[in-house]
């Protein structure tokens, strides 16, 4: 007796089987992108160059970059700061490349050593160590631990650059027989910041001395926080033998990252500072900083979420803004945190802080009370991406969705323009253009009689 079959359950029970074969199939790719990459780190004569830290690494691998491509060929940069972006970076990191730069970031324990023995860079910079990722670390001295692998995988030869401010970056040089090199603002450094300044509309100046003598550069980027990043790169730049002269110029051209305490003008209305790359509890004296130093007809602050704190979110949320509203003019708490701001009832009557619940409301509000030229802080975490509220001011923003979940940010994404429900048939689109066009290219290098060939089929 045959008995009929249920095609249903029986894909039910190929779910699981159909899952374990893409893992596996995963697994191989990585791996075989990995044997790759490292045969082409040893046969590679670029210089590698890794940089990490819980804060300013990313300004500091795009700035240092910056300077290097007034000097020699730099591959250009991965947007990411993962395995498999480093993974692409080393197998891309050949002749005629002489620098490639590269952010090595973590999320969670054990993330670090693969990197560094995929990457063994011949320079390993460390900028800082704070609170980042506090369920996976809980301490500085855990995350600094994390962070060592890279200078431990310095190839001989290498240097390990070093914030001497810091006392856990510092003793990292005890965990390299390579050079060490060190950079600091309140220490004794082998380059040693003596002047920082820094206020809107003002930009970044900053004055380091070294035994080759003194260096101001100016770039556009606002906040003395830069410092570690600048200075970092700066050492970095002079002891694989960029002149002086290169480095200021270079600085002078750079352009400041998208949501790192980054200055977006707005057509007739305010100026946004958009800091909503992340909001690590450590980094918003840094930021309400920057407010105060400012110079503008009006100051605002819109805080969104903060992470990597222990602790209740009460009081953290109720000291946040108690800082903001000494610096500002009105606090605006944006989601579901709003109410832990305990503001007084006369903050509320006065109009001095507004709690709102999503990013669109916050545009509304703030296009209904704007004035031209007044500051205007967007602060948050990255998935409330806060800085729609500045991109609306000069385009379309049609994607409101509260939590999209994409990792990157709007300006990243560009997607912004486009209602969320279209984004994935976008990129599915734009996934099958570059799969075309990536095989165009193959069929040309093997079949390189076609090279002169038009693609118009007419022809």
């Amino acid at each position: 007796m045959t008995h009929p079959v249920n095609h249903k359950s029986s894909g039910k029970r190929n779910g699981p089987l159909r899952s374990s074969i893409r893992n596996l199939r995963q697994r191989y790719k990585t791996r075989l992108a990995i044997y790759k990459a490292r045969r082409n780190r040893s046969r590679s004569k670029s210089t590698f160059i890794g940089v990490t830290g819980s804060s300013g690494k990313s300004t500091a691998t795009a700035l240092l970059a910056h300077i290097l491509e007034g000097h020699g060929q730099v591959l250009p940069l991965k947007p990411y700061n993962r395995l498999a972006s480093l993974i692409e970076a080393v197998s891309e990191g050949r002749h005629p490349v002489e620098y490639v730069v590269v952010e090595a970031g973590i999320m969670s324990k054990g993330d670090m050593q693969p990197m560094a023995d995929l990457l063994q860079p011949d320079v390993a910079i460390v900028t800082l160590i704070d609170i980042e990722h506090f369920k996976s670390f809980r301490t500085r001295e855990a995350i600094a631990e994390e962070k060592s692998a890279l200078v431990r995988a310095t190839r001989p030869g290498g240097i390990a650059v070093l914030n001497a401010d810091d006392d856990l970056v510092l003793a990292m040089a005890d965990q390299t027989p390579e050079r060490v090199v060190t950079f600091g603002r309140e220490r004794e450094a082998d380059y040693r910041v003596t002047h920082v300044s820094s206020s809107f509309p003002g930009n970044l100046q900053i004055e380091i001395a070294w035994r080759g003598g003194n260096l101001v550069v100016v770039l556009q980027l606002l906040g003395e926080h830069f410092w570690p990043s600048v200075a970092a790169s700066v050492a970095t730049a002079i002891e694989l033998g960029v002149d002086p002269q290169t480095i200021v110029q270079q600085c002078a051209t750079f352009t400041p990252l998208p949501n790192r305490c980054q200055i977006y003008p707005t057509r007739e209305g305010p100026v946004f500072i958009v800091d909503t790359e992340k909001a690590p509890l450590a980094s918003l004296p840094l930021a309400m900083r920057v407010v105060e130093q400012a110079v503008a007809p009006r100051k605002r602050i819109v805080l969104g979420q903060i992470s990597d704190f222990s602790g209740n979110p009460k009081t953290k949320y109720r000291d946040a803004y108690r800082a903001a509203i000494t610096v500002a003019d009105q606090v605006v708490f944006v989601g579901e945190n709003a109410h832990r701001s305990k503001a007084s009832d006369e903050d509320r009557k006065s109009g001095r802080f507004v709690a709102l619940q999503t990013a669109r409301d916050v545009f509304d509000h703030v296009r209904q009370t704007a004035m031209k030229d007044e500051l205007i802080l967007l602060k948050s975490s990255g998935n409330l991406h806060l800085e729609r509220v500045a991109l609306a001011w000069n385009h379309d923003v049609k994607c409101w969705t509260d939590k999209c979940g994409r990792k990157v940010n709007c300006f990243l994404c560009g997607l912004y323009e486009h209602p969320f429900e279209e984004h994935a048939a976008i990129v599915r689109q734009k996934k099958a253009a570059n799969r075309k066009n990536r095989l165009r290219r193959q069929c040309k290098r093997i079949l390189p009689w076609r090279q002169g060939v038009s693609d118009d089929p007419k022809t």
